[in-house]
């Protein structure tokens, strides 16, 4: 079976079109599937929006946190999810195609000597990124100093990923990360605890506002990459 997990915060106006969407292109695949919302200190009609879903959708399983917070909602989708395979989506930011592909380089070489999570970069080679330019250079800024400081050997590690969550469940539980940096700090340790992590280029565009500012998000990432070199030293 494989886990979709979805972070939604202040995701009403867009939640009800990504899920139905969702289901609707999981169901023409085939294969079983169940689908985590994990809303997430939302101050708008998200947390009813999801409760409406869930009640009209079977294969929907709606959490909810009191606190906005990307990484724990990760979190809590990951270790609720009881398929072998996890896919990490956005509300604003999914591809099945990708899913599809990233499942394919998961089958092509399984573990230990293939990949255990597959990211979708918006940096690798044959990507496209039609984000606003401040964002497409915070996050060359962000993948730079990544491979510099911690030795992270993928170009991106936000966004859409697919994960052997058999194998890196454990992962998921010892990362201390919250926030913007709960998947970054999982893609290095995952790393640095000797296990592949491969990518594929995909493409983005904005379908709505960021939810964080970068001037708000600049210095909360910084600090977070301060803890996090505490907590996992520097590069390798």
């Amino acid at each position: 079976m494989i886990s979709v997990v979805v972070p939604a915060y202040n995701e009403a106006a867009l939640l009800g079109q990504t899920v139905r969407e969702l289901v609707d292109g999981l169901r023409a695949l085939g294969d079983p599937f169940e689908l985590h919302i994990v809303e997430n200190g939302s101050t708008d009609g998200t947390p009813t929006v999801l409760r409406q879903i869930a009640e009209a959708v079977p294969e929907v399983q709606a959490h909810s946190m009191r606190v906005a917070n990307y990484g724990e909602a990760l979190r809590t989708g990951l270790l609720a999810s009881q398929g072998d395979v996890a896919v990490i989506f956005d509300a604003d930011f999914w591809d099945l195609q990708f899913m599809k592909e990233a499942l394919s380089v998961l089958d092509a070489a399984p573990e230990p000597a293939g990949p255990v999570i597959v990211v979708g970069s918006k940096r690798a080679p044959g990507s496209q990124d039609d984000r606003a330019m401040v964002r497409r250079l915070a996050t060359n800024v962000f993948s730079t100093i990544l491979r510099a400081g911690f030795g992270l050997t993928v170009s991106d590690t936000h966004g859409m990923k697919v994960l052997n969550l058999g194998v890196v469940r454990p992962i998921v539980r010892s990362c201390r990360n919250g926030s913007d940096l709960f998947d970054t700090e999982l893609i290095l340790r995952a790393e640095r605890a000797g296990l592949s992590v491969a990518e594929v280029p995909v493409s983005v565009a904005e379908l709505r506002p960021a939810r964080t500012s970068i001037a708000r998000r600049v210095p909360r990432t910084l600090l977070g990459l301060a803890k996090l070199r505490v907590h996992l030293g520097s590069a390798r």
